[in-house]
């Protein structure tokens, strides 16, 4: 039996297992292919999209499906499939059209479970593409007609960003959706009661192994959902104070080696369940 037999280790991507410049450490590869080798499983839970986070895929090669979409998916990169989904009902468009009128600056981008569609432009919206590589493909949110994966509000401004979230809360259809503030820049809309902790509950019941012992990683407002889901919540030295204050317990920076970091931690007991 291996060191981290069944121990199942998600973590987040930007801002946590990702440098400030998209890449992963030699380090941290090195420590997760120890993790895998020693029985553990390891995998990676974004709200990105599935289709642009094959490269990391690739360089990390997760031993178990991934969680996507801020939770509102699993997604098997080996069968090239989702293994399961939560959509959005159609009532989101009202929400969009909302906010779309009521702040005027903000970026609009609606996912479905394959394509991301830039419904209306920002440099918030420019910066994500960026980031991401996503391609520019620009529809207007209404004229969308496959089921939607969750909505996204981008922001320059923390103004912008703090209007988005008052109105919002302040719509009669905030009961029926879930809201999470996901970077500096980004707001996203979610359907009821998903969140990235979703994801490890679906992956457990896939995996048909023990919740008990679970492990996420995380840095920012839309992690701390997986931090109450896991037995173990770390946030990264750099995460939002909200993350911090949710997690377990606090590790090193994303740029130096987190992940690493936590694998070494729990071989040598000083995390344990």
């Amino acid at each position: 039996m291996g060191k981290f037999e069944n121990v199942i280790l998600c973590t987040d991507l930007d801002g946590t297992l990702l440098r400030g410049d998209g890449t992963v450490s030699a380090e941290n590869i090195a420590a997760i292919e120890l993790f895998k080798r020693e029985g553990g499983i390891f995998t990676f839970v974004t709200g990105r999209m599935p289709f642009f986070t094959a490269d990391t895929y690739h360089a990390l090669h997760p031993n178990a499906p991934i969680g996507c979409i801020n939770g509102g998916g699993l997604y098997d990169f080996v069968r090239q499939e989702y293994i399961w989904t939560c959509a959005m009902s159609d009532e989101a468009i009202e929400l969009v059209e909302y906010i779309d009128r009521e702040v005027p600056d903000v970026g609009i981008q609606v996912n479905t479970f394959y394509t991301t569609y830039f419904c209306k432009e920002s440099c918030a919206m420019e910066l994500f593409r960026r980031i991401t590589g996503a391609p520019h493909i620009i529809c207007k949110y209404t004229q969308i007609q496959e089921p939607i994966a969750k909505i996204l509000f981008g922001c320059v401004t923390e103004a912008d960003m703090l209007a988005v979230e008052k109105k919002l809360r302040m719509h009669p259809l905030l009961e029926r959706f879930g809201f999470v503030r996901s970077g500096d820049m980004w707001y996203e809309v979610l359907p009821k009661g998903i969140g990235k902790g979703t994801a490890i509950t679906k992956l457990v019941q896939y995996l048909r192994t023990d919740a008990s012992k679970t492990v996420a990683i995380g840095d920012h407002d839309n992690d701390i959902s997986m931090f109450k889901t896991a037995k173990i919540g770390i946030a990264v030295s750099n995460a939002s104070p909200v993350a911090r204050q949710a997690a377990d317990c606090i590790t090193v920076s994303n740029e130096e080696h987190a992940i690493a970091k936590v694998i070494y931690d729990l071989e040598y007991g000083r995390i344990s369940f």
